[in-house]
């Protein structure tokens, strides 16, 4: 008669623990502040802009043809929208004054590693919603060349 395994979750638990610092390794953030970042962006998701809640009713459920995420981690920053197979993130907000700094810093930052930004602002959003719909429709029907990161 064969022996019986004793089932544990041990070994699942090691691998859950090391995935966050697995992922965040290539952007060189430490753990403790991938893990604060996730917390701010689950706080993000739960209360959106009218902007962001506007954009989403035309986004989510792959009605452009690709699936995008909202308040996505990604490096130090949250993006509000990552069309992640696309290499893409949509902003909203961001265009004024202090803000507009830090934007245009954590666009830099992802257009560095391969990440296409797009950027409007609320008031382009909230009043002519077709118009941002189409350029991002347009942005996703680009070819682009994914970025070989890690790879030699």
């Amino acid at each position: 008669m064969s022996e019986r395994r004793k089932l544990s979750l041990s070994a699942v638990t090691e691998r859950a623990d090391a995935a966050p610092a697995n992922r965040t390794r290539g952007w060189k953030v430490s753990p403790g502040r991938a893990a604060a970042l996730k917390d701010r962006a689950r706080a993000m998701r739960r209360d959106p802009t009218p902007a962001q809640a506007a954009l989403w009713e035309r986004v989510k459920d792959k009605q452009l043809g690709f699936a995008f995420n909202r308040e996505v981690v990604m490096g130090s920053a949250i993006v509000d929208f990552a069309c992640k197979p696309r290499w893409l993130v949509v902003e909203t907000g961001g265009t004024e004054g202090t803000e507009a700094t830090l934007a245009e810093l954590s666009d830099r930052k992802l257009t560095e590693v391969g990440v296409r930004v797009l950027r409007f602002s609320d008031g382009q959003v909230l009043d002519d919603i077709e118009t941002v719909i189409a350029a991002i429709g347009e942005e996703l029907a680009k070819p682009f060349e994914r970025p070989r990161i890690g790879r030699a």
